[in-house]
């Protein structure tokens, strides 16, 4: 089924029922004896409706994560008939190409981490924006995992999950953080060029000041004003006063 089922109280789930045989039960290590089988603080469930993609990554996880096992259901509703008798490490539920930011996705989430608490749950998605990643977390989420990463960084992340820890993918937050000292690099390299006097006229000639309206603003002589434009094409290269402007709009943009 879809996101779309409805959720139902997780707590009659996690009474004690058989798995069904729809379930698809991968088993990453063999039990040493039939109690092993009640210990189900390794058991990862997986939640995707969409059948081959379900199977080829629970059969992955196992392949990276022996120590864990994993219970696969195509929806929510078949996993809460399916109660295993105790709740599991981790619920990681697929989201595939739905946005997170979505009024119904968000519903979904937030009730299922609600209805789940304290296990936590591990979205799975085909974005690794980061909007999408905050909105995540916001609604309860303890990790989140772009389909872009591999099997090994995957299992880990669960793993990390499951420890305690929060997962989100680094390349989503580096790409964020070299947008910010992209915008940061030219006030830098302006508070390195010019006096705290020059960066003032620079930012009123930014703004399109007249020199009478930079000296009265500034609580200067129009001569020193002129001064200091003198200096400041100086050390932009330019040769007149246009030219100013331009380099200065693209070392200070808007």
């Amino acid at each position: 089924m879809m996101l779309e089922t409805s959720l139902t109280s997780i707590n009659t789930a996690v009474a004690a029922r058989h798995v069904r045989n729809t379930a698809i039960r991968v088993v990453g290590a063999a039990p040493s004896n039939a109690a092993s089988e009640d210990h189900h603080e390794n058991v990862v469930v997986v939640i995707d409706h969409r059948e081959l993609e379900r199977e080829c990554l629970v059969q992955g996880l196992a392949s990276q994560a022996p120590a864990h096992k994993f219970l696969s259901y195509a929806s929510i509703e078949q996993w809460q008939h399916a109660g295993t008798g105790q709740p599991p490490a981790a619920i990681l539920m697929t989201i595939a190409d739905k946005r997170i930011t979505d009024q119904r996705s968000a519903e979904i989430i937030t009730a299922l981490v609600k209805a789940a608490s304290p296990v936590p749950v591990i979205m799975l998605a085909d974005t690794d924006e980061l909007p999408q990643i905050i909105a995540a977390l916001q609604y309860g989420a303890r990790g989140f995992i772009p389909t872009n990463v591999g099997l090994r960084i995957a299992a880990e992340a669960i793993a990390m999950t499951i420890a305690g820890g929060v997962f989100v993918p680094a390349s989503s937050v580096l790409a964020v953080s070299e947008q910010l000292l992209e915008y940061q690099a030219p006030q830098r390299q302006g508070q390195t060029l010019f006096t705290e006097r020059q960066m003032a006229v620079v930012e009123a000639l930014r703004r399109g000041r007249a020199n009478k309206i930079i000296a009265y603003e500034l609580n200067l002589r129009e001569s020193t004003v002129k001064v200091h434009i003198r200096n400041i094409m100086r050390k932009l290269h330019a040769t007149n006063r246009t030219e100013v402007a331009f380099k200065i709009r693209n070392m200070f943009p808007e």
